[in-house]
């Protein structure tokens, strides 16, 4: 079985290299960080985004997110992992016609009311080929959309 190379697959190519990452640096790139991420090719369907840093504790943390993109759903998929929890999350997402916001849905556990789950949202914004970010959002009953967090990635070199 081999696969065609389409153009939602050739979009995550913008994804490709190395990132400094940092929850504060908004404007331009930090000086100091304590994440990046590496993204590769996996083929030319997929990329694999690899994030290495410390967390707000201090304790290092090691991520890993893939995404893809199915045309016979025409949806880019994924999932995500990270050393500080035991729950793999699985993305369904749509790109939006500007090509600049890919919106992932996922589900996973409340961490307010052990047994329940919620649902999720990871947004990344290229606000240009050198900046971008991931927002995360989570959907809490009787509140709506929430913002977890947004950090900001920038391209190194």
């Amino acid at each position: 079985m081999h696969a065609e190379i389409t153009t939602q697959h050739r979009w995550l190519e913008r994804l490709v290299g190395t990132w400094d990452v940092s929850h504060e640096a908004i404007m331009a790139p930090p000086k100091e960080t304590t994440w990046t991420e590496e993204v590769r090719r996996v083929g030319g369907l997929w990329v694999s985004c690899e994030g290495r840093g410390l967390m707000p504790d201090g304790d290092p943390a090691e991520t890993i997110m893939t995404l893809g993109y199915d045309p016979r759903r025409d949806r880019y998929i994924g999932t995500w992992i990270g050393s500080m929890m035991t729950h793999l999350w699985h993305y369904d997402g749509i790109l939006e016609p500007t090509g600049n916001v890919l919106t992932l849905h996922s589900e996973g556990p409340d961490f307010e009311n052990e047994g329940k789950t919620l649902p999720y949202q990871d947004i990344i914004t290229f606000i240009d080929d050198h900046h971008r970010t991931l927002t995360a959002l989570v959907n809490k009953p009787g509140k709506g959309w929430e913002k977890m967090m947004e950090m900001h990635y920038w391209r190194r070199g």
